[in-house]
């Protein structure tokens, strides 16, 4: 990738870079914020924080920003609902837009397009906190397999996640991701390594594979763990990186992914690839996979993060 090597950062003006909110990810949302922010004064962007949590939306304006760099997880941030009111206020902004942003935080909606287009995605059901039935959950394991991810439909960096193998612990990892969310995903899991591929600006990035101790690729081994392994180049044949930035691609498309993004996978013992889900403000903090991939690509940082800044001359 070369975009973001060549930039003039004049052109930018001032750029509010919005991170922090009132989400669950507001942690890693600080951190991210935070690195990029510093990236991009580095590289001469007239850059200046902004939380939304803080400050009133209707600010930006008043403060004479020009641009808006998006690093808000979860929601309120990720979701479209900020990148509706920046079309309101006419600020140009970075990443997917209204559609595309609520398209992707949804998993349940995202899995459900990717199923109709025939994209490959795991086995799945939906429980629903009005109508859930405790007494279903042994068909339910019966019918996803021996196996089953439990994950609030619309949370990141796998808050309110459960891996479960039997039907007791599916209904309490159901009642626990209901504290999070009204719909509930439950998925087949696909035993195999995790992959996740990098879009942007119309490209894939390079694939990494994660390998973690822990039961799967949680919170903490996403943020917290020294323990989790990342491998970039992931060790896929160059016929097969090529088959999974393609699926990436076609999958980031599909919901109206703009810009720039992240798409998980599991590959199983087979060599099968299944799309997990689609991330449109990935995060950016030191242990972020967006970064190393971009990275393998021969990006620095900063070039990272102007490129992404970039990708608001697409509203």
């Amino acid at each position: 990738m070369t975009d973001g090597l060549n930039i003039d950062v004049k052109q930018f003006g001032k750029v509010a870079v919005l991170f922090g909110g009132h989400s669950a990810e507001r942690k890693v949302s600080l951190l991210s914020g935070n690195a990029v922010l510093n990236a991009l004064q580095t590289a001469g962007v007239d850059a200046h924080k902004f939380d939304p949590a803080e400050q009133a939306i209707t600010e930006l304006v008043s403060q004479g920003f020009e641009r808006v760099l998006i690093m808000l997880h979860g929601r309120g941030g990720e979701d479209g609902s900020m990148q509706g009111a920046l079309q309101v206020l006419n600020l140009p902004y970075t990443g997917s837009g209204v559609l595309g942003s609520a398209l992707a935080m949804d998993k349940i909606k995202t899995k459900q397009i990717w199923q109709t287009l025939g994209l490959p995605t795991a086995n799945y059901q939906i429980a629903e906190k009005s109508s859930f039935d405790a007494r279903s959950c042994k068909v339910i394991m019966d019918e996803l397999g021996d196996t089953v991810m439990v994950k609030p439909a619309q949370e990141g960096s796998s808050i309110g996640m459960t891996k479960v193998s039997n039907a007791a612990q599916l209904e309490a990892a159901i009642q626990d991701a209901f504290n999070y969310d009204d719909s509930v995903l439950l998925e087949r899991f696909i035993h195999g390594s995790e992959y996740t591929v990098t879009i942007l600006n119309g490209s894939a990035l390079p694939s990494i594979r994660m390998s973690t101790p822990h039961t799967f690729y949680d919170y903490d081994a996403k943020y917290l763990s020294d323990s989790t392994q990342y491998f970039c180049p992931s060790g896929l044949s160059v016929e097969e990186e090529n088959r999974l930035g393609r699926l990436a691609l076609e999958a980031f498309h599909a919901v109206s992914g703009i810009g720039w993004g992240r798409i998980d996978f599991m590959c199983d013992q087979s060599g099968q690839f299944y799309l997990l889900e689609a991330n449109t403000v990935p995060g950016m903090t030191e242990k972020s996979l967006v970064p190393m991939a971009a990275k393998q690509a021969g990006m620095t940082f900063e070039q990272l993060v102007l490129a992404i800044l970039k990708t608001a001359d697409e509203h």
